[in-house]
């Protein structure tokens, strides 16, 4: 089992930056690929990244490439979201998440598939 906590939220005005990250307890954590998802106000939940097991593949959405890197330390358990160039509308609630599956980079992954779920952390973008 996966018990996950993301930090690093906060209010930034636009065109700032923002780490997110994800702590994860439990010893499989090197055996999950991990996402991050986000939920905008009045909108349904939305893949932002993922990363696969071994951090040689990732993959974005494509709001989120150029602007976004993700990243995971297997050692220390956790995974980054580092956020540039933010704008209005990456308002919203992140979530990280556990993906069981191989994660081969380059494609969008489905909230449905996920085994783990933190509580998420808030992120307002000013303008």
């Amino acid at each position: 089992q996966v018990h996950l906590v993301e930090s690093g939220g906060g209010l930034v005005q636009a065109g700032g930056s923002l780490r997110l990250s994800c702590a994860a307890s439990g010893r499989t954590f090197s055996t999950y690929a991990m996402a991050w998802f986000r939920r905008a106000p009045g909108k349904e939940r939305s893949f932002v990244a993922a990363i696969s097991r071994s951090a040689d593949r990732t993959g974005y959405a494509n709001s989120s490439k150029g602007r976004f890197t993700i990243s995971r330390d297997n050692t220390k358990k956790i995974v980054y979201l580092q956020m540039n160039s933010l704008e209005p509308d990456d308002t919203a609630v992140y979530y990280c998440a556990a993906d069981p599956t191989s994660y081969g980079g380059d494609y969008w992954l489905d909230p449905a598939g996920m085994d783990y779920w933190g509580k998420g952390t808030l992120v307002t973008v000013s303008s």
